[in-house]
C-alpha cells in the first residue's frame, strides 16, 4: 500500500525590505516638512524661526558678499585651520603617549593619575586662562583644541594598548619576537581601531569646540560669525552658520571613517 502524497509546502510571502537610504531619506523629508508647516502656520513668532526660503537667499548673499567684509569660504577656512591645527598636534603627542603608557605599567603609572585629574575637566572652563597667557590671537584658540584632542586620543590609545589579550603576547614572546617587535606587530595592530575612535571623537570634539574658542576675542570664523549675528538679530545667519558647522562635520566624519577603513581592513572580519 503506497504512501498518500505529502501535501505541497506553502510558501511564505516574501516581504521587501526597505533600504536604509530610504529610511533616512524620509526621516529627513519628514523634518523638511515639518519645518515648512511651523514657519508657514503662526506658531512661532516671525524672525525666530527662518523659512526655508528665507534660508535659501540668506545663504545666497553670503555666498556672494560675505559676512563683515570677509568671504564665508574665509570663515569656513580659518575655523577649518584652527580645528586641523589642534587636531593634528594633539594626535602626534597623544597617540604615542597613550601607546606608551598602555604598553608599560611604569608609564601608565606615571601618566594615568595626571590624565584623570585632567580629563574631567571641561574644555571651556580653560578659556580664561588661555585668553590670559596666549591673548586673543591664535595660539589661545589652537591650545584649546589641542588640549580637548589630545586628551581624547591619548585615552582611547591607552586602552587600545592595555586591552589587547595577554596571550598574544606570550605566544609572541615564545617564537623569540623581541619586547620591540611584539609591540610593534602585535600591539600597534591591535590598538589600531581603539585609536580611530579616539581620532573621530577627538576630531568632532575638535571642531565644536572651535566654535566656543571663537566666541571670545575672534573677528573671523564660523563662530564668531554665528555670535555676531545673533547679537545683530540676524537669526537666518546663525542657521546658516549652525548648519555648515553640521554639515562640515559631517564631511570630516566620513573622511577619517574612509581612512579608517583603509587602514583597519581587518576590522570586523
Amino acid at each position: 500500500m503506497t504512501s498518500p502524497d505529502p501535501a505541497p509546502a506553502i510558501a511564505e510571502p516574501q516581504t521587501r525590505r526597505v533600504p536604509d537610504v530610504a529610511w533616512s531619506i524620509g526621516a529627513i523629508v519628514a523634518l523638511l516638512v515639518a519645518w515648512v508647516a511651523v514657519t508657514y502656520s503662526g506658531l512661532v513668532k516671525p524672525g525666530y524661526l527662518p523659512t526655508p526660503v528665507e534660508l535659501s537667499t540668506t545663504l545666497v548673499e553670503l555666498v556672494r558678499q560675505g559676512y563683515q567684509g570677509k568671504p564665508l569660504w574665509e570663515h569656513i577656512g580659518i575655523s577649518l585651520f584652527r580645528t586641523f591645527s589642534g587636531f593634528v598636534l594633539g594626535a602626534v603627542l597623544g597617540v604615542p603617549l597613550g601607546l606608551l603608557t598602555g604598553y608599560s605599567r611604569r608609564a601608565g603609572a606615571m601618566v594615568s593619575p595626571i590624565m584623570a585629574f585632567i580629563r574631567p575637566i571641561p574644555p571651556i572652563a580653560f578659556i580664561p586662562m588661555a585668553v590670559l597667557y596666549f591673548g586673543l590671537g591664535e595660539v589661545g584658540k589652537i591650545v584649546l583644541i589641542f588640549f580637548v584632542s589630545f586628551n581624547y586620543v591619548q585615552t582611547n590609545a591607552h586602552a587600545g594598548a592595555a586591552n589587547f589579550p595577554i596571550a598574544w603576547r606570550r605566544a609572541a614572546e615564545s617564537l623569540g619576537l623581541t619586547r620591540a617587535q611584539v609591540f610593534t606587530r602585535i600591539v600597534l595592530p591591535g590598538a589600531l581601531p581603539a585609536i580611530f575612535t579616539g581620532l573621530k571623537v577627538a576630531l568632532a570634539l575638535s571642531w565644536a569646540v572651535v566654535v566656543a574658542a571663537e566666541l571670545v576675542g575672534a573677528q573671523s570664523g564660523l563662530g564668531f560669525m554665528i555670535s555676531d549675528a545673533a547679537l545683530l538679530f540676524r537669526i537666518p545667519v546663525v542657521f546658516i552658520g549652525i548648519a555648515l558647522i553640521g554639515v562640515i562635520g559631517l564631511l570630516l566624519n566620513l573622511a577619517l571613517n574612509a581612512l579608517e577603513t583603509r587602514v583597519v581592513h581587518w576590522k570586523g572580519r
